[in-house]
This record gives structure tokens, sequence and C-alpha cells, in this order.
């Protein structure tokens, strides 16, 4: 009786751990095998339509993260190729270039691309936040004080170069530049939020009462 016990006990104890195990992040191999699935499905996409600049720039950042500088940089080349405004994609050239470790090429090709956007603000800022979500601050901030250049009145940049002077522990600019950010556009909660932080008294303008329509008199 007692040897039945324990292993129904036992049973309960591998049940309730297999029960656990279920929530647990997904581990490596689990990751490997998505990032295999979504490879195949993007060289699917590409084989039935070559010309597909978002499919080929998905499938250049899993080459990258896997470690396939070349294969990354081809698929890359080939969405710039098909859509030339692919700013993510132009960010990853640059991304592999300073991978390889080749910092003149990738300061070429970033400045090539830079001056490329010199005629319109927005896609200057578009290349610079494309530049930043590869941690490529240097050239995200060329971009901006760009953009500022083309449009002095556009609040976003100046919000971008805050946030990037607050995170380098730079107070002074970033207060200067969320500021001014604010100034242009004061209905930014995260703005007026981080100015607030700085010691920063603001006051955000409330929306004008509206006026309400006179009836007319009865007769």
């Amino acid at each position: 009786m007692i040897r039945i016990v324990t292993v129904f006990a036992l049973v309960l104890v591998f049940s309730l751990a297999g029960c656990g195990s279920s929530e647990k992040s997904p581990t490596s191999d689990q990751v490997d095998v998505a990032a295999q699935t979504e490879k195949e499905k993007l060289i699917d996409q590409i084989d039935r339509r070559y010309e597909n600049p978002e499919a080929h720039y998905k499938l250049g950042k899993i080459y990258y993260n896997e470690g396939s500088l070349d294969k990354a940089d081809f698929e890359y080349r080939v969405a710039v190729g098909f859509d030339p405004v692919h700013y993510r994609a132009q960010a990853g050239i640059v991304r592999v270039a300073v991978a390889q470790k080749d910092a003149p090429r990738a300061r070429n090709i970033a400045e090539l691309y830079i001056s490329q956007t010199a005629v319109s603000a927005e896609n200057s800022l578009r290349l610079g936040k494309a530049f930043e979500s590869e941690n490529l601050s240097e050239y995200a901030l060329s971009c901006y004080y760009q953009t500022i250049g083309l449009d002095p009145e556009m609040a976003e940049p100046y919000k971008l170069l805050g946030f990037h002077y607050l995170n380098a522990g730079d107070k002074v600019r970033a207060e200067e530049n969320l500021r001014r950010s604010f100034e242009l556009n004061p209905y930014q909660p995260d703005v007026s939020g981080e100015l607030g932080r700085l010691g920063v008294i603001i006051t955000t303008p409330h929306q004008p009462a509206q006026a309400i329509p006179e009836q007319p008199a009865e007769q």
C-alpha cells in the first residue's frame, strides 16, 4: 500500500512540474526554430515575387542576427535597390559595415544616405530614426540636426535630441532641446513629463472653450 501511494505521489509531482514548464519563456532552440520558420516564409515570398523590398529587408535582419553579415548586406542592398527610400535597409547596410569593423566604409555610406535626404526634413527624420534603431547614434544625430536645419519649426527632432542627451547624461542639452520641442508642440506628455523630472515648471495649454451658439429669438 505504501509503495502504491509513493508511486502516485511521484506521478502527481511530475505532472505538476510538466504543467509549470509550459509557462516558461521559449528556449533558445524554440527561438531558433521560429527564426528558421520566418526565414523560410520570407524566402518563399521572395521566390514568388522577387521585387519585394520589405521581405528582403526582414531576411537581411535574420541573416544579421545569425552573424551572416555578407548575406545580410546583400539582402539590405536588394531592398534599397527596389525601394531607394527604404531607410531601415540603408541603416542596416551601415550597421553591417560597422559590425565588419570597416569604420571608413560605414561613414562613407552613412554620409551618402544622409546627403540624399538633405532636401526633405521628413525624410531626414525618418533616416535618423532608422539609424537610432540600429544603435548608430552618431549618424542619427546628424540626421536630427539636418532636419532642424531644413525645418526649424518641427518639434520631433528636438524631442529626439532631448531624449538622446538625457540618456547620455547631458541634462543641460537635454533640457534645452526638450524645452524647444515643448514650445513648438506642448501636447507631448512624454516631453512635459521629462521636463518636470528635470525641475522645469511648465504649463500645458488648455483647449479653448467652445462658444455656445445663440438661440434664435422666439417669435
